[in-house]
């Protein structure tokens, strides 16, 4: 009985002890992480009438500014977004996380304030538009330790949605 209990366990270890390397999966973590790098930061040019006083375009602004995504957004996205792109659901700014601004709801600390952003920082020359659509397109170029969200470079925005967030930050509220 002990031979066969001796012989037992040898061959359950034999089992474990086996050479199972060929079916481990051993990705290379430098091809992955490298693929994840964000490119380096960009300065991005404001196309022509980008910024604009139409409230359609202030109205996507807005939307996008207040709400994470399309599937979590509390309203039905306004004329020209979408809660889907490309079949999944879009990923919207949920700037309001970090910023206040007018009519905010739950607005964050983290990010500046944003309220009389037009009186404040356009208004008396200050800041420029150009300036606006830069900070969103890809903040890294002035502070490259910011914490803010890269989206024209990570394609989370197109320009055109840059050029809505910018005329709504911009705008009379």
């Amino acid at each position: 009985m002990k031979k066969t209990v001796m012989i037992s366990l040898l061959v359950t270890a034999s089992l474990f002890a086996a050479d199972y390397s060929s079916v481990i999966e051993k990705p290379n973590a430098s091809k992955m992480i490298e693929k994840d790098l964000f490119p380096g930061a960009t300065t991005y040019k404001m196309p022509a009438n980008c910024v604009t006083d139409d409230k359609d375009s202030i109205a996507r602004g807005a939307f996008m500014f207040h709400n994470l995504n399309g599937k979590k957004a509390k309203k039905n996205p306004p004329k020209g977004l979408s809660r889907k792109q490309n079949g999944k659901n879009k990923q919207y700014g949920n700037c309001v996380a970090c910023h206040n601004i007018e009519g905010a709801i739950g607005a964050g600390n983290i990010g500046p304030d944003l309220t009389g952003y037009k009186s404040m920082f356009i208004e008396s020359g200050a800041r420029d538009n150009q300036f606006v659509y830069q900070k969103i397109a890809d903040p890294r170029v002035e502070n490259p330790n910011t914490h803010m969200t890269v989206n024209l470079a990570t394609k989370l925005f197109n320009e055109k949605e840059i050029c809505d967030l910018t005329s709504y930050i911009v705008s009379k509220k």
